[in-house]
């Protein structure tokens, strides 16, 4: 347990918990801003959000798909799907010991990519922009989990 508690105290243990706090937060202030789309774009999925209505019609136009406040909970979604893996593995990669540079630099890029995804995403900037930012994340996350692999090979 004491080896546990060294890992706990180390370096890159506090790098990563300060940088998958970043993008965590990063991932929940997508949920407020796909609601101040629909709200600002008076566009929404379920009836019961449409109740500052005045009238029916109007609770049916408030009823509709809206292409910014879908672009941005596809951005929500991406992030879902990559930075709760980086979370997991991430932490894993910090229980294999590995060098504090090379630990930061792998967070330094996640993070970073997952910032510009957004910026790429929300704006939208041209392709391949969002495709660049997506792939240097996977990558990033992928050399974390291979470190993890083999760490855990080697046993």
């Amino acid at each position: 347990m004491a080896e546990l508690t060294h890992i706990i105290d180390s370096e890159v243990f506090l790098a990563f918990s300060t940088y998958a706090t970043i993008v965590v937060l990063k991932m929940m202030l997508m949920s407020p801003m796909t609601a101040y789309f629909r709200f600002t774009r008076k566009c929404f999925a379920n009836m019961e959000d449409t109740g500052m209505a005045k009238t029916p019609e109007d609770k049916k136009r408030m009823l509709r798909v809206d292409p910014d406040v879908e672009r941005v909970r596809r951005c929500h979604q991406n992030d879902l799907e990559n930075i709760i893996p980086f979370v997991v593995i991430g932490l894993l990669y910090t229980l294999t010991g590995p060098d504090l540079s090379t630990a930061l630099l792998h967070f330094r890029v996640f993070v970073g990519s997952r910032l510009f995804h957004t910026v790429a995403y929300i704006l939208p900037l041209p392709q391949p922009s969002r495709a660049v930012t997506f792939l240097i994340g996977l990558v990033t996350t992928s050399s974390m989990a291979s470190r993890v692999l083999m760490t855990a090979l080697y046993l």
